[in-house]
């Protein structure tokens, strides 16, 4: 997939395109459909499939109090965006100018004279231009005067809640993580450098890895069932969101206790997939008490990793044809 930040990048006579605009934060499941559907429109015709999104997020200019925590940061939906097979990512600055374009202009500046757009998908809530003034009608009636289809697709639901990057927040927010997977449909993940520690939990209870302080959105306050990876190799593990209250006052930190391992970390960065939701974080008397609940929240996280492997072999049989049957042959 090719990044580009400038529309200029393109060239002068560029392919026609088959284009999807949006912030794709999360990269959830409604994007996934949304970014495919782009794909699969543009090869037929020998057309580009083109995503465009923004970076900042907007309302980190235009409103930055209010702006929300991100749930990927641009390296990781670079990733899950490629993954979906997008020929090119156009990664727009945003900036006050872009903000104060009217719907015609953003379509002619961007849509119609760089990227030749044939169409353009969207989803039910897609809003542009200045103050949000362009909805899906506009688009539609301003893909009719320049050339080009529009295709809205419609809200994607998942046992009752809607696919998007709001309600995933809010289900992060509540620590209902096991929900928010279903949504993002892969586990929600924290990613970055490995950090030193005060040194508390090997000196008095367990040791532990710690993330470096991240900007983008953390699940609720707790500890969680995770699997942590170093280097590619994932391992099961204990996550604790938090501040560590039993040992004074501290920044809020994420720190993993790895459940089977031992030995030198020779990795640098880790990625933590948060799974289930324990427990709140509590202040206890003393460590050693603390390190009575750490043992029980690891006996409890293996017997959900026994349980999870359970399910998987199940569904693994369930789905494997019989013989004899057509789909075997």
């Amino acid at each position: 997939m090719r990044i580009i930040q400038q529309l200029h990048e393109l060239g002068k006579s560029p392919a026609p395109s088959v284009v999807t605009i949006g912030n794709f934060d999360g990269v959830h499941l409604a994007h996934q459909r949304l970014l495919r559907r782009v794909v699969e429109v543009a090869r037929p015709q020998g057309a580009l499939a083109v995503a465009v999104t923004f970076e900042p997020h907007p309302i980190k200019i235009l409103a930055p109090d209010h702006a929300p925590k991100v749930l990927t940061p641009l390296a990781r939906k670079i990733e899950l965006i490629a993954a979906t097979g997008i020929d090119v990512l156009v990664v727009l600055p945003f900036t006050r100018e872009l903000a104060h374009q009217s719907p015609l202009e953003f379509v002619r500046r961007v849509l119609v004279n760089p990227l030749h757009a044939s169409s353009v998908h969207v989803g039910p809530n897609f809003r542009f231009g200045y103050r949000q003034s362009g909805d899906t009608e506009i688009l539609e009636a301003l893909g009719n005067q320049e050339g080009f289809r529009v295709e809205i697709l419609p809200m994607l639901w998942i046992r009752g809640d809607r696919v998007s990057s709001t309600r995933i927040r809010e289900l992060l927010t509540e620590g209902q993580v096991h929900k928010a997977q279903r949504l993002l449909g892969r586990p929600f993940s924290s990613r970055g450098p490995i950090v030193a520690g005060l040194g508390v939990g090997r000196k008095h209870t367990v040791p532990t890895l710690n993330l470096a302080p991240i900007e983008e959105q953390l699940p609720k306050i707790g500890v969680y069932v995770t699997r942590t990876f170093l280097g590619g190799v994932a391992c099961d593990s204990v996550t604790n969101v938090g501040f560590k209250p039993t040992f004074g006052d501290h920044r809020l930190t994420v720190e993993t206790f790895l459940l089977e391992h031992s030995g030198e970390i020779a990795v640098v960065d880790m990625e933590i997939e948060f799974l289930f939701r324990l427990r709140d974080e509590m202040k206890f008397p003393n460590p050693a008490i603390l390190k009575i609940q750490i043992q029980e929240d690891a006996r409890r996280s293996v017997k959900f990793f026994r349980l999870l492997k359970r399910y998987r072999q199940h569904a693994t049989l369930q789905a494997r044809p019989l013989i004899g049957s057509p789909t075997a042959d």
